[in-house]
């Protein structure tokens, strides 16, 4: 009601003026900040897109307030709102309506770079990867899942009287590994196509597939509001055979997109099939009851095989490089870290649940490194740490939990937490276990068998 009595006296140019600002300048905030801060990652040989995180917690809600979700009930800066008051020619009573009005054409736009982001992560995960060393690489996998779910979800039930889902949902952020940022890492130090890479590639591709089947099934239960057993089910039937059917296509419908591609002249003609596939997807994982993210991963897997992966993945890149970045920024502006300051003695209880988190993350990740048996030497340290980093995929993760409620504040940063500590962790970890050792002991991998993520090294 606010909101119409506001505008009701304003003329419809102002109100398109200031949407058109409001617009611009919170685009302008976002792509200046993260980049800076990716810049500055990057320069310390760290993942940037923990800059881009880092850079929505600075001008969000626990920072300057400059760009400030609806949910976070959070004021906005009175100088933003003066300079928009200003340039607009409208009271700056009504600049804070203006702008939670325009608010959900931004997250529209960052749910499409989650979607891009997931649906270019299915395409990394080439399946032959998983040939050369697939007995260890799946332990590894259902190690790295099981014990880190297990013991976040039940240790934060009982020790900290967490409710169910949301200790569910915690547990479940912790399954994922980053294959980007671990393989980034190997690859500069030599190891990638080491028995050890080759493990760690092919696990962390199992470990994405379940922890996104796993996140599917408790955001759907979530937003059902039911806690039966037939529901859980059949929600975990239908994201499995959703996920094999997908695993499936990708060796019969890809001929089929390529045969198509093939006869298309129209430039744009992959980018523009392969998110008809990725649409399509999401939206038949949304009519049977899963979650949206579910189905771009799979449009991934589909595509996978697909002669022209590489090109599809240049065409999707920008794309992912653009709205991606929007989507971490918004999930770092809704962080509300003030829930874990130190100095506030409320707050404490907060921080000790972000250390179990973050004990849990890395003790389970790195146990699964000796949870394989081969007759072969091999670095078991190095295959845990490997497993160790969040990164991306954590954040994902992280974001579609915020968006659908199923996180307390507190909860919430200690997880932000976890994947922080983790992504950031794990490269120093792996380069200080490296250093100075070149890939020995008989365990390279051949070329032509060994996983080589394209676009990640």
């Amino acid at each position: 009601m606010v909101l119409h009595s506001v505008l009701s006296v304003l003329s419809s140019h102002d109100v398109e003026v200031a949407e058109t600002l409001i617009g611009v300048l919170n685009f302008l905030l976002i792509f200046v900040a993260a980049r800076t801060l990716a810049e500055l990652l990057v320069r310390l040989h760290l993942p940037t897109i923990v800059g881009e995180l880092l850079a929505g917690v600075l001008i969000g809600a626990s920072g300057l307030h400059l760009l400030v979700p609806p949910s976070t009930h959070s004021h906005l800066n009175e100088g933003l709102v003066s300079l928009i008051s200003a340039l607009a020619s409208i009271p700056p009573e009504a600049v804070p309506d203006l702008y939670y009005e325009t608010f959900p054409s931004l997250q529209a736009v960052a749910t499409l770079g989650l979607y891009a982001l997931l649906f270019l992560t299915g395409l990394e995960s080439e399946l032959e990867e998983l040939v050369a060393v697939g007995v260890q690489a799946f332990t590894v996998a259902m190690a790295g899942v099981v014990l880190p779910f297990a013991l976040g979800t039940f240790g934060l039930m009982a020790l900290f009287q967490v409710e169910l889902i949301p200790a569910i949902f915690a547990g479940a952020s912790m399954t994922a590994t980053s294959i980007g940022i671990t393989a980034s890492v190997f690859g500069e130090l030599g190891y990638l196509k080491t028995r050890e890479g080759q493990i760690v590639i092919g696990a962390a591709v199992l470990d994405d597939i379940l922890g996104i089947v796993i996140l599917a099934v408790v955001v759907a239960l979530a937003t059902g509001g039911n806690l039966e057993i037939a529901p859980i089910v059949k929600l975990v039937v239908a994201a499995t055979v959703f996920v094999v059917l997908a695993i499936v296509l990708s060796r019969t419908a890809a001929p089929a997109f390529d045969w198509v591609i093939d006869r298309l002249k129209a430039p744009g003609a992959v980018v523009v099939a392969s998110f008809v596939i990725l649409v399509l997807c999401c939206f038949i994982a949304t009519a049977i009851g899963l979650e949206a993210a579910l189905g771009a991963f799979a449009a991934g897997l589909i595509l996978s095989s697909s002669k022209n992966n590489h090109a599809i993945q240049q065409s999707v890149l920008p794309i992912v490089t653009l709205f991606a970045t929007i989507f971490f920024v918004l999930v770092g502006a809704g962080m509300d870290l003030s829930v874990i300051n130190p100095l506030d003695p409320a707050s404490r209880s907060a921080l000790v649940v972000a250390g179990f988190l973050v004990v849990v993350a890395i003790v389970g990740k790195i146990a699964a490194g000796w949870a394989f048996w081969i007759d072969k030497p091999t670095n078991r340290l190095v295959v845990g740490l490997g497993m160790m980093p969040r990164g991306e995929v954590g954040l994902i993760f992280l974001g579609l939990g915020t968006s659908a409620g199923l996180l307390s504040p507190s909860l919430e940063a200690a997880v932000l937490l976890m994947v922080i500590s983790t992504t950031f962790l794990a490269p120093l970890l792996l380069r200080l276990v490296l250093k100075d050792k070149t890939p020995g002991g008989g365990n390279s991998i051949p070329d032509d068998v060994a996983a080589n993520p394209v676009g990640l090294v």
